[in-house]
């Protein structure tokens, strides 16, 4: 299996999968078991994909996927700032702002498969 541990997207990525451990346990009951499970599940989703991607010899097919993956963690995101789930406006800010780097870097991975 390839090494990844040094790919600037899996570092960010594992920065997004931890702050969703932390800030999820500070959402309301309701919020935690819902779209805190939600958000915490699909960070971990793309964490894997990234690996997988990086271990892939058809990397492109798995770039894709995890832009998907990435859009969908966004839009998780901002329906847990419209919930008013997200104890600060700061946590909220942090996570979309994170969120929206890794699918730029995801973006330049697909543009640099698809020229070779």
């Amino acid at each position: 299996m390839a090494r990844y541990e040094h790919l600037p997207i899996y570092k960010q990525a594992m920065d997004v999968a931890v702050h969703f451990e932390k800030v999820v346990a500070g959402f309301s009951r309701y919020h935690k078991y819902t779209l805190g499970a939600d958000l915490r599940d699909k960070s971990r989703d793309v964490l894997g994909l990234i690996v997988k991607a990086n271990s892939s010899r058809e990397k492109l097919a798995r770039l894709l996927e995890l832009r998907d993956h990435l859009e969908q963690l966004l839009i998780l995101i901002r329906l847990g700032k419209e919930v008013k789930a997200f104890r600060s406006f700061k946590s909220f800010q942090f996570a979309a702002e994170q969120v929206v780097a890794l699918s730029r870097q995801n973006e330049g991975w697909i543009k640099s498969m698809r020229k070779g």
